[in-house]
């Protein structure tokens, strides 16, 4: 009886629980380890690293702003 309500609730519990890797959005980015889509770049970045290596402020609306602004040659 005890081992059938042990397994009850850690399987309970186990549901309740997202796995690693569990918080993606519609893009595959992991929201979790700081990565977000830019459709500027087509890829999953981090807003900070993104900042650094394009000269830009690291803030979200700077990330913004950069992420969906067109290039010169029209695209995104």
């Amino acid at each position: 009886m005890k081992a059938g309500l042990v397994w009850l609730l850690v399987s309970v519990l186990a549901g309740c629980f997202s796995p690693p890797g569990g918080d993606r959005d519609r893009h595959g980015c992991l929201g979790s380890g700081g990565y977000q889509w830019c459709p500027r770049v087509a890829e999953c970045v981090r807003s900070w690293e993104l900042a650094e290596e394009r000269g830009f402020e690291a803030t979200p609306e700077a990330f913004q702003a950069w992420c969906t602004a067109e290039t010169s040659d029209g695209a995104r």
